[in-house]
């Protein structure tokens, strides 16, 4: 079987890690594996010397959809089976979804395009998620909730969309002694810090960075006074997210880390992970890894958050914006060590039982191979 991954993104984050590690397994089972992205790109970088054809774009010129960027993407498409297709916004009118299965159909190829999805954005179209019903297409998505808001917003008919997780790499995400030493060395903090907060990810709005600050200056300030953050991540509104550290005077208590491809060692830090998202998000790969190291977490409740989070069994769900709910909840968790180990063992336990990765890799491939044998 050959299957292609298009990632219409330069950036990274957690969906180009799972790519890039469902890639190289699916290789290990003995699959051809094509990747479509743009050039200079995260993912392209990374699969380079490996067995994956790489095939890249001009990421700024493809949104044209020009003759030759058609003949590139019809040519990665061409001897390809299925084609998972990452619904990533859309830009200057042009979204890759609805490109990849004009390719499909203009170059009467039978490759079946599944558009990928794990968040819900309300200004997206319906064609991102079934760009064309003349072609071979069905939809997956990486949470229940966002199948459910597909059935019932998009009309998009329940057989048409299956629900996989992603899941996590329980073997890699394991509390070891040797991790624990490793992130004392790697992460330096003030040595009576406790508890130890975690933001890992990318620095931008949606993350809702501003609401965790309001929430950390009230418990440094009431409760907690020796509380610390540790972000770990890169993005746009990182300068941003410093100076306001700065002009808030709680710099003493915020460490900024770069993004790293070892975010065990991170977890081997940490006692609370916390994701104060305002919007956009599925089911979040920070959680699943967070859950896995047996570290309980503070979410804002969105997307399929719940389907991981319950309140006093493995964490906290909060509303989104809300810097008191925060704080209050990071508190209780913090302030009962004898309902944190529970709750650290509830998180441990769902993730083994239900979120380990290999397993959700081999239901990926069950369910490509289905929809092989099955289409005419």
């Amino acid at each position: 079987m050959h299957i292609c991954f298009i990632e219409d993104t330069p950036l990274h984050g957690g969906t180009q890690i799972w790519v890039t590690e469902a890639a190289k397994n699916f290789l290990d089972h003995g699959e051809e594996i094509t990747l479509l992205a743009p050039e200079r790109s995260w993912m392209a970088a990374q699969l380079a010397g490996t067995n994956v054809r790489v095939v890249t774009y001009d990421w700024d010129d493809v949104v044209n959809e020009d003759e030759r960027h058609q003949k590139i993407w019809t040519t990665a498409l061409r001897d390809c089976d299925v084609a998972i297709c990452t619904v990533h916004p859309p830009r200057h009118g042009f979204h890759c979804s609805v490109f990849a299965a004009r390719c499909i159909k203009q170059g009467e190829l039978k490759t079946h395009l599944i558009p990928k999805t794990g968040t819900i954005v309300p200004e997206y179209k319906r064609e991102y998620y079934l760009p064309d019903g003349t072609i071979r297409s069905s939809v997956i998505t990486i949470a229940e909730f966002t199948r459910q808001y597909l059935i019932n917003t998009y009309r998009i008919r329940a057989e048409k969309i299956a629900m996989i997780y992603q899941g996590t790499d329980v073997r890699r995400f394991t509390p070891t002694t040797e991790g624990r030493a490793e992130s004392h060395i790697r992460y330096p903090l003030p040595e009576n810090a406790a508890p130890i907060l975690g933001s890992v990810g990318s620095f931008e709005h949606r993350k809702g960075h501003p609401i965790l600050f309001e929430a950390l200056s009230r418990l440094i300030s009431g409760p907690l006074p020796e509380a610390h953050l540790m972000l770990v991540g890169d993005g746009p509104d990182e300068e941003k997210l410093m100076e306001m550290v700065l002009g808030m005077g709680i710099d003493n208590h915020v460490s900024f880390y770069p993004f790293t491809r070892q975010p065990d060692i991170v977890f081997e830090r940490i006692d609370v992970t916390v994701l104060p998202s305002l919007y956009k998000e599925g089911l979040p790969n920070v959680l699943l890894e967070s859950m896995s190291m047996g570290i309980p977490v503070v979410s804002t409740n969105l997307g399929g958050v719940p389907e991981v989070v319950t309140d006093g069994e493995t964490g906290y769900m909060v509303d989104p914006g809300n810097s008191d709910q925060l704080a209050d909840a990071i508190y209780t968790l913090w302030a009962d060590s004898t309902a944190y180990k529970r709750m650290s063992g509830n998180a441990r336990e769902l993730m083994t039982e239900s979120f380990d990765k290999e397993t959700q890799f081999e239901r990926f491939l069950d369910y490509f191979r289905m929809l092989v044998s099955t289409d005419p």
